[in-house]
């Protein structure tokens, strides 16, 4: 005789595990106490976007990921992790980075995304070495261009794989060491005004489903991981002026990318530094599941 079917809060009981929210007790989540009266104006304003603790940074050896590696550094990051694919092509500019601050932990760690194994002994490594892990900011990504009817299955499954199954593994990993170190952290994915609106003129549509998947995911962690303390946001950049938008070929979509935008031109790299810093330190204490467009206002027309 099969047994009666379990009713509906049975299920939930035995089955579904709960989403607990944080409660306002909760230390991971409470206001941070106020700045001392006594600070400095001037103080008070380095105070309020200042970057504790440690960063991993993935494609960390790519122009974006080293500029935000910097600006976290200028802002007080003790140190960070560069993951990345081939990090011994940028080897001079990692040094740069290692003469401007001398007294930071700069490391640079050869770490595919897609590899689970890689990503969780790179982080593991890192926390060991820095003494902590405070910060994930996900860089490491491709792009894809290609109509739709002539994408390969591989094409597809690698643009997803880096961009979108890179972010989740990464994430969670880093969000496994945050909540043993019991202190929380800011981990900021890099999606695009690719996962708002279709681009234009070029056929992309494997890379606008990778970044488009990017906001989902970042809500759901958002989510689930606030109560440990860890606020998941993302960017959103508009066409930047990197080597991934250079080359043959090209001219004229950077022409129209620039025509189409109110402020005429593309994005430098150092552009999305402000909202990253936002994102990583004491001004977005309460900023938490959200996505910041950086994109001069094209994705207004």
């Amino acid at each position: 005789m099969a047994p009666a079917p379990a009713n509906r809060d049975d299920l939930k009981t035995r089955i579904l595990p709960q989403m607990t929210l944080s409660e306002g007790s909760n230390p991971l989540t409470s206001p941070f106490p106020p700045l001392p009266k006594d600070l400095l104006p001037a103080e008070k304003a380095i105070r309020r976007f200042a970057v504790e603790g440690n960063a991993i940074v993935t494609g960390g050896a790519g122009v974006l990921g080293l500029e935000a590696a910097r600006a976290l550094l200028e802002h007080g990051a003790k140190g960070v992790s560069l993951f990345d694919v081939n990090p011994a092509q940028s080897q001079d500019a990692i040094d740069a980075v290692r003469s401007e601050f001398p007294s930071a932990k700069i490391i640079a760690k050869k770490v595919d995304v897609r590899d689970e194994q890689s990503v969780q002994n790179a982080v593991d490594e890192s926390a060991e070495e820095l003494g902590s892990v405070d910060v994930l900011l996900c860089f490491a990504g491709v792009v894809s261009c290609n109509h739709a009817l002539d994408v390969a299955l591989d094409e597809w499954r690698r643009t997803l794989d880096i961009n979108t199954t890179g972010s989740w593994i990464c994430a969670q990993a880093v969000a496994r060491c945050m909540i043993r170190q019991g202190h929380g952290g800011s981990i900021v994915f890099t999606a695009s005004i690719s996962a708002h609106s279709v681009n234009f003129p070029q056929p992309q549509v494997s890379y606008n489903v990778s970044k488009g998947a990017l906001l989902q995911l970042k809500n759901s962690l958002a989510a689930e991981w606030a109560r440990y303390g860890i606020r998941v946001n993302s960017i959103s950049p508009g066409y930047m002026d990197t080597i991934l938008n250079e080359g043959e070929g090209l001219e004229e979509a950077r022409r129209m990318w620039a025509s189409r935008n109110p402020v005429g031109r593309m994005g430098q790299p150092s552009e999305l530094t402000g909202a990253v810093v936002l994102l990583c330190s004491r001004a977005g204490r309460y900023i938490n599941g959200a996505d910041i467009l950086v994109d001069g206002g094209g994705s207004v027309f």
